[in-house]
């Protein structure tokens, strides 16, 4: 690898570019506050909330309303959130877990009466309660600045017409969107880059909740659309499934890789691999061959596999079963793990639960001008989620349940009122005076993300944009000797872990298989805030004026 390009800005850390490839683009710095995500509509929304004197938490929730709108098959108020919050008043950092349970009437033994024997990947019985609003809710009421009803304008008006980009015009063709009579007439037929696309529907239900506020998600007017939803489908969900949900304030688990501190929010999510793969990552040093090499790409590979196959064995919802986080967390497992890689050969037989990679997850990151943080994460599970749409309301229910095993052993097995593994996760990193919030989506290529996000920054001192453009690798299944990598990759590197046995299915330059991520940070003695977004999407980093 040939040297690094040495950039310096202000009084920050140094950070470097990598030399084999361009910058998609430049990191968008500001003094005040800024907001990524993956559609530039909404990060707009976001900085709008911003300059009215708005909080990270406002902007990152005008911002979700806007991507409620402009994403729907990627997320909306019919799935799930997580938040990590940095508030920099008291320099806590505060987890929140939106994740919807099970209805009450949902079992294995109610599945197996109809005849089925794996969790249906879509339909009505594959719909869990949704935890986002309630959880937008909670965290508005203890971090927000404005009104409630003040955040959802931009979302209207996008609801009510809007031009589809590029990239969301790519993924909105799925067959979820044709399997029900009333998400055919809402959805389809799919618009074309550029075209306008109106849900009047959708408009109303942010105009309703903006009146009603959470109640009328869970108690008032939808909630009795959701009910009559499911009731005509033939489906479980009941009155106090939603009636009684709560969100969940929770501590985040970290792990210190190298002079770097990373956080994710504990299960039942899957931070938790994001965290084992780079315990594992940092037993070796980092390849002097540089980031994209054979030696590093390797090594990356095989970690996940085995931060995979012990989170697949062990995560669910924590009430229901008692996951060995800190023991899964401690240098000695780090080191036991990490003595199973053999440096010139692919493991192929590590045993782990098949793992489908997609990118229908939202991520956002905001930054406000006082230094306070919001990594938030959402997705209604597969594209379209569950394919059934709120009747009169214009978004489509989550299919988290297909998250679920039929297997009575399992510890991910169904049961009434349980919440299921999610994929979903948001991340949070300490390092060189910085604290930013990260993500990158993508099913259960989150935590492989996190880990080469972090390493290329903390190892190789990438700056924020160019630690999101590196090439990434994913994998169809965490079992096995195939890897998914961007055609970006050195010869060298590609003929490297050829040799060590990798099976490797070349793709794009910028893969939408490998997530779609976005970064905001503020540093902890300047007050200079940053900001990266994928080039994977059709988004920007947006900065308050």
């Amino acid at each position: 690898m040939t040297a690094l390009t040495r950039r310096t800005f202000l009084a920050m850390p140094v950070f470097a570019a990598a030399a084999e490839r361009p910058h998609s683009r430049s990191t968008v710095y500001s003094t005040k506050g800024i907001v990524s995500t993956s559609h530039v509509l909404a990060s707009q929304a976001g900085a709008q909330a911003l300059a009215r004197g708005g909080s990270a938490l406002d902007a990152a929730l005008a911002a979700n309303l806007a991507l409620s709108a402009v994403e729907p098959m990627m997320c909306g108020p019919g799935g799930d959130f997580f938040l990590i919050y940095f508030e920099a008043a008291t320099g806590k950092l505060h987890g929140l877990n939106a994740s919807g349970p099970a209805p009450r009437g949902l079992s294995i033994q109610a599945l197996t009466r109809l005849g089925m024997k794996s969790m249906p990947r879509s339909g009505i019985h594959s719909v869990t309660v949704p935890g986002a609003v309630d959880g937008w809710h909670r965290a508005h009421a203890r971090f927000g600045r404005l009104k409630w009803a003040d955040l959802f304008p931009a979302a209207i008006d996008l609801a009510e017409a809007h031009p589809v980009h590029e990239i969301i015009a790519d993924h909105w063709p799925d067959e979820r969107a044709s399997e029900d009579a009333e998400s055919t007439k809402l959805f389809l037929p799919a618009p074309k880059t550029g075209q306008i696309f109106k849900n009047p529907a959708l408009a109303r239900f942010f105009k309703t909740l903006a009146a009603g506020g959470r109640d009328a998600f869970y108690k008032g007017e939808i909630a009795a659309a959701i009910l009559a939803t499911s009731r005509k489908r033939g489906g479980t969900l009941a009155a106090e499934d939603l009636a009684s949900f709560e969100s969940e304030w929770v501590e985040p688990i970290s792990t210190t890789y190298r002079n770097a501190r990373v956080y994710e929010l504990p299960p039942n999510g899957q931070g938790l691999a994001a965290l084992l793969m780079l315990n594992i990552m940092g037993q070796f040093p980092p390849a002097r061959q540089g980031a994209l090499s054979a030696e590093e790409w390797h090594t990356r590979i095989e970690a996940m596999k085995l931060a995979y196959a012990d989170v697949a064995a062990t995560v669910t919802d924590p009430r229901h079963f008692r996951v060995p986080v800190a023991k899964m967390l401690s240098p000695e497992h780090a080191r036991s793990r990490a003595g199973l890689i053999q440096p010139g050969k692919a493991n192929c037989a590590v045993n782990a639960a098949e793992l489908i990679a997609s990118p229908d997850t939202t991520y956002l990151a905001a930054v406000d001008r006082g230094g306070n943080v919001a990594s938030w994460i959402q997705s209604i599970s597969a594209l379209w989620g569950s394919g059934v749409p709120v009747q009169d309301f214009g978004f489509p229910l989550q299919n988290r349940g297909a998250s679920f095993t039929l297997e009575p052993s399992h510890p991910n097995a169904l049961a009434p009122g349980k919440r299921t593994f999610h994929t979903i996760i948001p991340g949070f990193i300490e390092y060189d005076g910085w604290r930013a919030a990260f993500g990158i989506m993508g099913g259960p290529n989150q935590p492989l993300a996190h880990a080469q996000f972090v390493s290329n920054m903390v190892d190789f001192g990438m700056d924020f944009q160019a630690a999101l453009d590196a090439p990434r690798f994913t994998k169809a299944a965490a079992a096995g000797c195939d890897a998914r990598v961007e055609n970006r990759l050195p010869a060298a590197t590609l003929e490297g872990l050829s040799r060590r046995g990798h099976l490797l299915d070349i793709r794009a330059a910028y893969s939408t298989t490998m997530g779609r991520g976005a970064a905001a940070a503020a540093h902890s003695s300047s007050g200079l805030k940053a900001a990266a977004c994928d080039p994977r999407s059709d988004g920007a980093a947006v900065p308050e004026l």
